[in-house]
């Protein structure tokens, strides 16, 4: 009680009425008549912490702005634009920058020329991050319905484009996207919109849809000409009497949340299911695979469309990809060779199914790569290191690139050693997998 009442007559000193705390006349001295009267809020004083000692005196103002010359204000550009300049620098570059356009100018080439120095970094996550959170959850807690493991590629690249179309406005789903593939040794590409290329996805991914029992996107009748992705693609843009819009966004997500479901609850047998692509056809695990591997290519073409940087596919799954087009060129070399685009085998070199023959290593460098033994005279043949007569280096993404046709056969940057004449038709065999 004494330190409040304390506290009390020192904070009630300056009431006007001569009542005080306790109600009496103030004390004689420079509180009384005749001297000054005390503030209401006196300075604050030294503490039993502070030893008794005075308290420090008020920071002084802040400094003077710095008053440089021309020459060294221009001469303090470059450090200015890496941002190396103490606070009083960097104000009085500032302030003279409002003021000498001359130096303003070099200013801004210089944050150009910084720019330059740093790659821009993309907002988008690692693309690995989904997957390893996903593996971490479902070790603490398997799922009951788990996806099969040759469906994961397919569900991380349709989230992932899902992820990138979601803040879209109408002049990015109306973004101009040209489509490129190859057909046969020529180069072919097809305009449409960042809404087409999702109604292309779509409709394509009906093909797997319809083979697990699903709706058919283009209807019940589709035409008995639009059996194809390419077909199915433009029969699906002539049906709609409007260029698609962002609404063809709900029908293409439902549907790739339908697909891996529904292969989730039929199990990791369905993989043998026969998926028809018209004048071919895949099991239901690499059919998977090839629409992962085209739902991200053509993300990269909307991305590339609206100038947004995208990353390619985790490693493992880009892996599984490149496995699936290792897989399907010796088929694509014997039908170049069937339509005389490669070079004619010769009789001696005529190998029955399982036997071992000629063969080029294909060594993929990069996270996502490896090597494989392509057997070059007959789909049916068994690669060889022993009858290895040319091998081929090319990068991970810069080999996919060249299986989506976004890349030439000319233009593959291939480190190649061996057969000439063979490479040459690897190399277009690969850009030949591609399609719209």
């Amino acid at each position: 009680m004494t330190g409040a009442g304390r506290d009390a007559r020192e904070w009630d000193t300056g009431g006007g009425d001569g009542e005080g705390s306790g109600g009496g006349a103030p004390p004689p001295g420079p509180g009384g008549p005749g001297g000054h009267r005390p503030p209401r809020i006196p300075v604050p004083r030294a503490s039993v912490e502070d030893g008794g000692r005075p308290l420090p005196e008020p920071a002084d103002a802040a400094p003077a702005p710095l008053v440089l010359s021309h020459d060294v204000l221009r001469a303090l550009l470059g450090a200015w634009a890496l941002a190396a300049c103490s606070a009083a620098e960097t104000e009085a570059v500032e302030e003279h920058l409002g003021d000498c356009g001359m130096c303003a100018d070099e200013a801004r080439r210089l944050r150009e020329a910084v720019g330059l120095l740093r790659p821009p970094e993309s907002l988008d996550l690692d693309p690995a991050l989904r997957t390893r959170v996903l593996e971490g959850c479902l070790d603490r807690r398997p799922p009951r319905i788990p996806v099969p493991e040759w469906a994961t590629p397919y569900d991380a690249e349709t989230a992932r484009l899902d992820a990138l179309l979601q803040d879209f406005g109408d002049a990015e789903w109306h973004a101009p996207v040209r489509l490129r593939w190859f057909e046969g040794d020529e180069a072919a590409s097809r305009r449409t919109t960042v809404a087409g290329v999702i109604a292309h996805l779509l409709s394509v991914d009906g093909l797997v849809a319809t083979a697990l029992g699903l709706a058919d996107p283009l209807g019940d009748t589709p035409g008995e000409d639009a059996v194809g992705p390419a077909a199915r693609t433009e029969a699906f843009w002539r049906a709609s009497h409007h260029p698609a819009t962002r609404a063809v966004r709900t029908p293409w997500r439902e549907q790739s949340h339908h697909l891996v479901r529904t292969v989730s609850f039929t199990g990791s047998g369905s993989g043998r299911l026969a998926v028809s692509y018209g004048d071919f056809g895949l099991p239901l695990r690499d059919a998977m695979l090839d629409r992962a591997f085209e739902c991200w290519v053509h993300a990269e073409d909307i991305a590339e469309a609206v100038s947004y940087p995208y990353k390619p596919p985790a490693p493992r799954h880009r892996h599984r990809m490149i496995d699936l087009a290792a897989r399907m060129l010796p088929t694509a070399l014997a039908a170049r060779r069937q339509a005389g685009q490669a070079s004619p085998l010769p009789s001696r070199h005529l190998v029955p199914a399982g036997e071992p023959g000629r063969s080029l290593r294909l060594e993929i460098e990069g996270s996502g790569g490896g090597h494989w033994l392509i057997p070059l005279d007959s789909p049916g043949a068994v690669g060889s290191a022993d009858h290895e007569v040319a091998h081929v280096a090319l990068d991970d993404v810069e080999f996919c690139r060249l299986a989506a046709g976004h890349v030439s056969p000319e233009e593959a940057a291939a480190g190649q050693l061996g057969d000439r004449e063979a490479i040459r038709d690897v190399l277009f065999a690969t850009a030949g997998l591609s399609r719209m």
